[in-house]
Order: C-alpha cells, then structure tokens, then sequence
C-alpha cells in the first residue's frame, strides 16, 4: 500500500512539472518566433509593394519606332537641324552623311497640328509652365503659374521656338510619346529631351512637316543604322523644394 501510495505521488509530481515548464517556455517560444519575424527569415508573407526592380519602367513597353536611335536618314538640311514628322511622331536630330538620331514624340492632337520652319529661341532646365490664355480659355482648372519640376507638364527641359507659343519639351507622363494629345508643343520623354537639349543651341532650325507630309519630304524610312544606346541615358535629376512638390495636372501643352 505504502509503494502505491509513493507511486501515484510520484506521478502527479512529474504531471506537474511538465506542465511548470511548459508554461514556463511559452514566452520564450513566442518571443523567439516574433525576433525572427522581426529579423525578416521567418515570415513568408508577401511585401504589400512590388520589388524595385519591377517598379521602373519596361523598355520594350515603348514601339521600336519610338525608340531613340541612330537612323538612316536622306536630307539636304545642314546637320544639327531639327525635322519633326508630325504624321510619324518622330523627331530627326540631323547628324549628317545620311544619318540622324531619332526620338519619339507626341504631337498636337486634331485641330492643333501644325507645319512650318521656326528656330530654337531660347533653351530652360527644369521650365516654369504659364499656359497661355487661350488654353485657359479652354481648361479654366488649369494654374495661372507652375513652378518647374517633376509634376511640371513641361517636364525636364524645353526649347522655345521663335515667339510662338509652341515648345520642344519633356513630359511627366511618358505613355503619351507616339499619340497625338497636345495643343501644338512637341514633347519626349524626360531622357530623351535631355540628350536632345544637349546637343541643341539657340538659333537652331526647327522643321515641322504636316501631318500628312509624303514620304519622299520625311527623309527616308528611319531604319536603324547602329543600336540603340550610342551614348547612356542621362540620368533625370528632378529639383529640390518646393518644385518638387507640385502636383500631377492634365497636359495640354
């Protein structure tokens, strides 16, 4: 009896025991678990952002027409002209010996096209946009001023032609090169306008056909002489402040 009596207090002690530890590991096993959640290698959920390097843009999204590159080119214009095929929505950069860089643009839309030969007047980084009175006229929501910057519709860079109203500029929205969406200005993308800036000076020719220009007056059929690329993409350094705080308004430009 007295053996009995030891043995089932034996066991009730043991039960005991394991559940004191039990109890007594929990925290550390709960803490464990959140430090290695907290460390990054213990969660499988997926991140509520995609990963960089699928946030920048694609590339290949954009036509290989819309391209820049160094293109086949016949023209008796001087090199270092500017010929801008409205129908086509490419710009030409002459360089000469038949060839010239080309770049994707976007046109005025119907009604706002227009042709004719204008110089480069005057060249801005990083423009101030006033939109004339007759786009207000038109879009009234529009700001009387905007300071230059990433949200600006002029994007990166402008080169004013002549005294008109009308400008070679950048955009804050890409997926508008090749489509015909302004109120005449002819705009690239923020890298492209760079490139094209930099090797722009004031008092060069600008030549704007019309939109339905034969093919024999645009120079050739723009194949590709060498690849894309002939020099890096410049990078888009946006300013700092207060314009880069503006905001994202409709373009008509």
């Amino acid at each position: 009896m007295t053996q009995s009596f030891v043995r089932r207090h034996s066991s009730r002690v043991a039960r005991a025991l394991v559940l004191v530890s039990a109890a007594l590991l929990t925290p550390v096993m709960i803490s464990g678990a959140a430090t290695a959640q907290t460390l990054g290698y213990a969660s499988t959920q997926q991140s509520a952002y995609p990963a960089d390097e699928v946030i920048g843009a694609d590339e290949n999204a954009t036509p290989e027409r819309l391209r820049r590159a160094v293109v086949a080119f016949g023209t008796t214009e001087a090199p270092g002209t500017i010929i801008i095929d409205t129908g086509n929505t490419t710009l030409y950069y002459v360089l000469g010996q038949g060839r010239a860089i080309r770049y994707g643009v976007g046109v005025g839309r119907e009604g706002f096209t227009w042709s004719g030969v204008q110089t480069v007047s005057r060249k801005a980084e990083w423009p101030d946009w006033h939109p004339p009175a007759e786009m207000i006229a038109r879009q009234p929501y529009l700001p009387r001023f905007m300071a230059g910057g990433p949200g600006n519709p002029l994007g990166a860079r402008a080169m004013y032609l002549g005294t008109s109203q009308y400008r070679i500029h950048g955009t804050n929205d890409p997926s508008t090169i090749g489509k015909f969406v302004s109120s005449g200005c002819i705009r690239l993308t923020n890298e492209d306008v760079i490139d094209l800036f930099n090797r722009v000076e004031v008092g060069t020719k600008v030549v704007v056909l019309p939109k339905n220009a034969p093919v024999m007056a645009r120079g050739g059929d723009g194949r590709p002489v060498r690849p894309v690329g002939m020099a890096p993409r410049p990078a888009v350094t946006a300013p700092s402040g207060r314009q880069a705080m503006n905001l994202l308004v409709p373009q008509e430009n």
